[in-house]
């Protein structure tokens, strides 16, 4: 330990360690993203949605909140936003009338090809220093976290 460092136990000083590692290294990897996006054109949020209805299909709101872990009071903003730029348009649900069905537009999927690749392509570098394995080894510890 350094000097005038504050230990609270093995146990704790490790979790500390390991939650300020992911931290870090998520707030990195969220920077790098972000500026691409914003090259783009886009916010994160906005990339969010546009990329899982380009991804998953029309969705309804709740379900585009559930796959992206945003709040709702975010999305909805997010939502109305895309549309005024004609990214995606909504509909009323079939099912539920109380609801709405969002898809994504021939615009905005053309928006998500133009960004995509260029993500891609950050990741391969923000990973390259993984093999394989590693990157399966991590996904499989990180699915171990309780949240």
């Amino acid at each position: 330990m350094k000097k005038n460092e504050i230990s609270y136990g093995a146990l704790n000083d490790s979790n500390l360690k390991v939650f300020i590692c992911l931290s870090r290294a998520t707030q990195a990897l969220h920077k790098r993203a972000g500026k691409i996006f914003g090259e783009g054109g886009l916010t994160t949020s906005q990339f969010a949605v546009l990329e899982v209805l380009y991804h998953k299909g029309e969705l309804t709101i709740n379900e585009i909140i559930e796959k992206i872990l945003s709040s709702s009071g975010n999305v909805t903003v997010v939502i109305n936003n895309l549309e005024k730029d004609a990214l995606i348009v909504r509909r009323i649900n079939p099912a539920d009338k109380r609801s709405w069905m969002i898809s994504i537009t021939e615009k905005g999927k053309q928006q998500i090809e133009e960004i995509f690749p260029s993500h891609l392509k950050d990741l391969g570098i923000s990973f390259q220093n993984l093999t394989e394995e590693e990157k399966l080894t991590l996904i499989s510890i990180a699915r171990k976290i309780e949240v």
